[in-house]
């Protein structure tokens, strides 16, 4: 009787019951979504600070405008300076003016990173670093270090292990920096003869190719300009679309484009962070590496999951253990010196 009158209702009360199902259906599927340790989220456009590469040639004017992009993103902005004293040189663009920090070699990533760190306690709103490619190419910087960590091995391969995982942790600190960040960088510069449409002449053109910088350094940040010798720039890559196919003097009102579309989304969530049991575990298996093969994995998967919550506290605990007990196992494998 009663299976005849939920017939009888419309097929209301199988709608519910479908209904019911559906919803337990659902619940099921996130309780294993989360069980099987992935998160899953609707897309959502989140307010964001800047992260801008910018290359260019000699002349180019790399440093003039990043600090007038710098001058429309508004708020105290301060610059590492690598280019031997040239951040001064414009101390009148902006009314507001801006802060210098002079970073001198070696032009390690460690050093960057402190430089990074300095300005953010320092409470600027905006980080220029004027330029990134001595990073790169620079006295200390990654090449030279591998090259000597190579020469006294007489392993490339191994000397790029260590390398590496200092390069990356740069990456990181630009990515997770709770200020704009700017980073400008050298480009190959190339000659090319052309003719002169109007004369008929042929005439000789410097050109930008790419960064001084490891390959496929343009991926990290949100937007890359390219600029030629006549300051004009070119987005190579662009995710916010607002310079896609047009070449354009940078200016303030660049900045004050990039602000609005920084400022357009939600706020971020609040970060997680490790939890005690996974902090532990991966401190026990840094610490209790045998090899530097062990150890490498075991601070792969330590830096991975600290990295994917943005924990930031962690990720420098983990550091500082992989580091000590890098040196420790280094130690004890010095090679025996060899009597001439």
């Amino acid at each position: 009787m009663s299976e005849q009158a939920g017939w009888d209702d419309g097929g209301m009360q199988w709608f519910e019951e479908a209904g019911r199902q559906h919803e337990f259906e659902y619940e099921n599927k996130e309780r294993k979504k989360v069980m099987a340790g992935f998160e899953i989220h609707r897309a959502t456009k989140r307010r964001a600070k800047l992260r801008l590469g910018m290359s260019g040639p000699a002349g180019s004017g790399k440093t003039y405008s990043a600090l007038l992009i710098a001058g429309g993103l508004g708020g105290r902005i301060g610059m590492i300076d690598t280019e031997h004293g040239s951040g001064d040189l414009y101390a009148d663009l902006l009314p507001e003016g801006y802060d210098v920090l002079q970073l001198t070699p070696p032009y390690s990533p460690a050093r960057y990173i402190e430089a990074i760190h300095a300005l953010e306690d320092a409470g600027v709103q905006t980080i220029i670093i004027d330029s990134l490619s001595h990073a790169w190419t620079g006295e200390g910087g990654s090449l030279d270090r591998q090259g000597k960590i190579a020469d006294k091995s007489g392993n490339s391969w191994q000397a790029w292990r260590q390398v590496t995982p200092e390069h990356n942790a740069l990456v990181e600190a630009l990515l997770q920096s709770r200020c704009h960040i700017i980073a400008t960088m050298r480009a190959k510069t190339e000659y090319v003869q052309e003719k002169d449409d109007r004369t008929g002449k042929s005439v000789v053109r410097k050109v930008g190719l790419a960064p001084v910088m490891r390959d496929g350094i343009e991926y990290e940040f949100t937007t890359f300009f390219e600029l030629d010798v006549h300051h004009m720039a070119f987005a190579g890559k662009d995710r916010t679309r607002l310079f896609d196919g047009t070449i354009f003097k940078p200016d303030m009102e660049t900045g004050h484009q990039l602000l609005a579309w920084l400022d357009s989304g939600v706020d971020a969530p609040v970060k997680r962070a490790m939890s005690e049991e996974q902090r532990v575990e991966a401190c026990n298996a840094i610490s209790n590496a045998n090899t530097l093969d062990e150890l490498f994995k075991a601070f792969s998967l330590g830096y991975r999951a600290a990295t994917a919550l943005s924990d930031n506290e962690a990720l420098a605990e983990l550091t500082a253990l992989k580091n000590e007990r890098k040196a420790w196992l280094e130690a004890q494998h010095e090679p025996v010196g060899i009597a001439a």
